[in-house]
């Protein structure tokens, strides 16, 4: 994990930037003087090291040679209430990354470490994961999650084809990036497309390329995924939904490594490992003459299958946490947590979009509350769930939820109807005609 050392003196700033650092999924240790720091850097392999220019043993800028003595490969970003042309310079030239002023330069403060952290990374030989595509990025402890992670972590440096399987929401674009930045691959891009999102002709153009003049319309040549992510990887999702003509090309990728683009009369050869994900049970669709078997025997050598949420029960809790602190921070929102009663409810729910669909529902929770996630802003499907032990009170009933929740909803977006509506999820005039209905004043 990425371990970031924060140095400022000031307590409230100090640990304002560890939360926000730490929310981007990091590892922070904090220092409040250049004494403190140099324990902390003898002692601990920081990648990247935030520092405060005016610190009461020393100055910031003369620091930076000292951070680089005992961690050279380290990124160092300065902070300051003041800054200055002269400071500026001179830091860079001691070897800082960059150079930020507080206040000023707040909303850069995230995207320079992610820059910082880059860097580090191709220092390292490798490309650094994004936070949310790492294997530590996946949460839970059921016994089917770690199962499927262990066989991740297993296969990921190898360069067998990998084929994810689950339902709709479970998290197998997760698994295919955590799989290839823990690859010997990760310096090259991994390249995704939704086979299901394109038609046959469409989806032959995104993956093989054409040349120009291959159609009308094709005014240059276009290399297609294969070709971008050449070393790297290529991630087929709902690889079930490709056309059965087409399925043919892609078994050719995997005997050969050659393909030839739309257009061309010379074959293309290209290096790639490919994962590829469907929630359709593909024996099935063997049977039915919908697809190869060769190409399943190609693309199933390792096999893993992902548990849906309703199976993982014990994940729920903490899963909906970490999603409600993730929105709180992004609206800016001090949220307590939830209720006993709303953790019930979710662990309850059936989950048919799994992961994802629980995701939503802390967003839109995370959007009407207050200061706590209760009962009522919980969708109405949710809540209605967990009304039958509350029969016969007036504030369960279906009509009443349904006005409380328009009622935050508008109260969220100041009244602004369209994007209520949006949040809804229902039609303008639908929303219109139940302001109307429940007399809610906006």
């Amino acid at each position: 994990m990425i371990q970031i050392l924060v140095i400022d003196d000031e307590d409230p700033i100090r640990n304002l930037l560890a939360r926000m650092i730490e929310l981007e999924g990091y590892k922070v240790w904090k220092a409040s003087d250049c004494q403190s720091a140099l324990k902390l850097l003898k002692a601990q392999p920081f990648d990247v090291v935030l520092c405060d220019v005016f610190l009461p043993d020393g100055n910031g800028v003369d620091f930076i040679r000292e951070i680089k003595k005992h961690r050279p490969d380290a990124e160092v970003i300065l902070l300051t209430a003041h800054g200055n042309i002269p400071d500026g310079v001179q830091a860079i030239k001691n070897g800082a990354f960059d150079y930020i002023t507080k206040g000023d330069d707040n909303r850069k403060i995230i995207p320079t470490i992610s820059r910082a952290v880059d860097e580090v990374e191709k220092k390292k030989g490798k490309v650094a994961p994004p936070v949310s595509y790492s294997f530590e990025s996946i949460i839970g402890s059921s016994n089917g999650l770690k199962q499927a992670v262990a066989l991740a972590r297993k296969v990921a440096d190898t360069d067998v084809p990998v084929l994810l399987t689950g339902e709709t929401g479970t998290g197998k674009e997760v698994f295919s990036h955590a799989i290839h930045y823990a690859s010997p691959r990760s310096q090259y891009p991994i390249m995704a497309i939704n086979c299901s999102a394109f038609s046959k002709d469409l989806l032959e153009s995104e993956l093989f390329g054409y040349k120009a003049g291959a159609f009308t319309g094709a005014m240059k040549d276009k290399p297609g995924l294969f070709e971008v992510a050449n070393h790297g990887t290529v991630f087929l999702d709902e690889i079930g939904e490709m056309a059965f003509d087409l399925q043919a090309r892609l078994l050719r990728v995997l005997e050969t490594g050659e393909y030839i683009k739309v257009g061309d009369t010379k074959p293309t050869k290209v290096d790639v490992r490919i994962i590829s994900a469907t929630n359709r049970d593909l024996k099935k669709e063997i049977e039915n003459g919908q697809f190869r078997e060769d190409l399943y025997f190609r693309l199933s050598v390792f096999q893993i299958h992902l548990p849906p949420l309703r199976e993982r029960k014990e994940d729920i809790e903490i899963l909906a946490e970490t999603f409600l602190k993730r929105f709180s921070a992004k609206l800016k929102k001090e949220i307590k947590g939830m209720t006993f009663k709303v953790v019930d409810i979710l662990k309850g729910a059936e989950w048919r979009g799994n992961i994802r669909e629980l995701k939503n529902v802390m967003e839109r929770s995370a959007i009407v509350c207050d200061e706590e996630v209760t009962v009522q802003d919980l969708p109405i499907d949710l809540q209605c769930a967990g009304m039958y032990e509350e029969q016969g009170k007036e504030e369960f009933e279906l009509a009443v939820i349904e006005q409380k929740h328009i009622t935050k909803v508008l109260q969220y977006t100041r009244g602004n109807k369209t994007e209520a509506a949006r949040l809804l999820k229902i039609g303008l005039a639908t929303l219109y005609r139940k302001i109307e209905a429940y007399h809610i004043s906006v």
